[in-house]
């Protein structure tokens, strides 16, 4: 299989088991794998550090609070993956998005999470991507100058 088409690794850090174990389905039917789940910063750091991911799906609030910002800010501080946010919150994202690629709103659509992963595939392999941006996913403000499609 060439890099283009490889599948991702993908890194879930959210609390809420239900809806990390269907996201979790959603990556896999994408033919994506999970490396690895954190419901915390603490654990969302460590796991930073000992596996590869190329993408991080984020919520904004932990088990340990509102601390998935801290979290994005830490993964890109370390240019290990890119940071996608999974957050019901939006608006509690700082203007720069922490250093994160965008936002999926929840509640989200396997279809759109799914459009949104193959967007992804392309932009982590070979930038910017070709497809269209996905409904329901919002890049930040520097990713959306340089992936944007006029």
């Amino acid at each position: 299989m060439n890099d283009r088409m490889r599948p991702l690794n993908v890194l879930i850090v959210e609390d809420e088991a239900l809806l990390a174990m269907e996201l979790e389905s959603l990556v896999a039917d994408a033919g994506h794998r999970v490396v690895g789940w954190a419901t915390s910063s603490r654990e969302a750091r460590r796991l930073v550090d000992t596996l590869d991911a190329d993408i991080a799906f984020v919520d904004v609030h932990l088990t340990d609070g509102p601390t998935g910002v801290d979290v994005a800010q830490y993964i890109a501080a370390r240019k290990c993956s890119m940071v996608v946010f999974l957050t019901a919150n939006p608006k509690r994202l700082p203007e720069n998005f922490a250093g994160a690629v965008g936002v999926i709103a929840k509640p989200f659509t396997m279809n759109g999470l799914t459009a949104a992963l193959a967007y992804l595939q392309e932009g982590v392999l070979t930038p910017p991507p070709v497809l269209g941006l996905p409904v329901g996913f919002t890049l930040s403000p520097d990713y959306q100058s340089s992936w944007s499609r006029p």
